[in-house]
């Protein structure tokens, strides 16, 4: 039986610290806040959104909406962004993507003010975190996956992790900051040969492929630590993972159950990193 990375263990620890925070800040007259962008009508956007706006409420953090119709121009959007950012009450931004298909994405999320982006999506925000230097945040979803491998004393330095997936928003990311703690990584993708074998060789695993049951017993072993991004819903009803959990389970030394896990993190994430930018404005 594998030992379960329990997100909600993770996001006690992280609220802990950002109350300590937003305490100190509230002492000097601050009030961290998120502006929170969103176009369109989007479920899934409209679902998180809502999670982190109960997160904020729960650990002291304000927030303002900037609510735009799915047909809103880009000179609409990109006149909230210029507004987000330069309102100084507002810290950090959370702006929804993908945004609608006649909007040039690139453009709009690249006019954000990178030391706002608590999200990790501008140019900028990417570049610190492949040049490990403090420009912007890393992407939430990435940095939830090491905050668990942290807060349970996961080994890193000199370990081997495989990171089965390459997106901007979770898989290139969460190598970069593997490999800052110094892990041995390899970033695997659909198309990788022998990727069974490759798996097996690590000693971390993180999964953010976005496809269902992508992860079988065949690419495990025993003693490794399983780290499963994926969120979908199943054949059942149920929500499931990238892993096929019932098999990954039995044979590994510890993995994230989905859901329970690295989402659960995520939000505590966003808001830690709005109250980490109200503190950079006292300096």
């Amino acid at each position: 039986m594998a030992q379960l990375l329990l997100g909600k263990e993770v996001t006690a620890s992280l609220n802990e610290e950002i109350r300590r925070k937003v305490a100190q800040l509230n002492e000097q007259g601050v009030t961290p806040k998120l502006g929170i962008v969103r176009i369109g009508e989007r479920e899934d956007d409209i679902s998180y959104e809502r999670g982190a706006t109960k997160r904020c409420e729960t650990l002291g953090v304000a927030f303002e909406k900037f609510l735009l119709p799915a047909d809103a121009s880009e000179e609409e959007v990109l006149k909230v962004i210029q507004a987000v950012n330069e309102d100084d009450s507002i810290h950090g931004v959370l702006l929804f993507r993908p945004l609608p298909r006649h909007l040039n994405e690139d453009k709009i999320v690249n006019a954000l003010a990178v030391e706002k982006d608590v999200d990790g999506i501008t140019d900028g925000s990417l570049a610190g975190v492949f040049t490990n230097t403090a420009l912007g945040y890393p992407p939430c979803t990435a940095q939830a996956c090491l905050e668990i491998l942290k807060y349970y004393d996961i080994p890193l330095s000199g370990k081997r992790a495989v990171v089965v997936g390459r997106s901007l928003v979770v898989g290139k990311p969460a190598a970069m900051m593997l490999d800052r703690e110094n892990a041995t990584v390899t970033i695997c993708n659909s198309r990788t040969q022998d990727l069974p074998q490759i798996c097996q060789e690590a000693d971390v695993v993180v999964v953010a492929m976005g496809k269902r049951g992508f992860i079988g017993a065949d690419c495990l072993r025993e003693g490794q630590t399983v780290v499963d991004v994926g969120i979908h819903v199943g054949d059942d009803g149920k929500l499931c993972g990238d892993v096929r959990f019932a098999e990954a389970e039995p044979v590994v030394e510890a993995i994230t159950p989905v859901p329970g896990g690295v989402g659960t993190v995520t939000t505590s994430v966003l808001v830690g990193h709005v109250v980490e930018a109200a503190e950079k404005t006292l300096l």
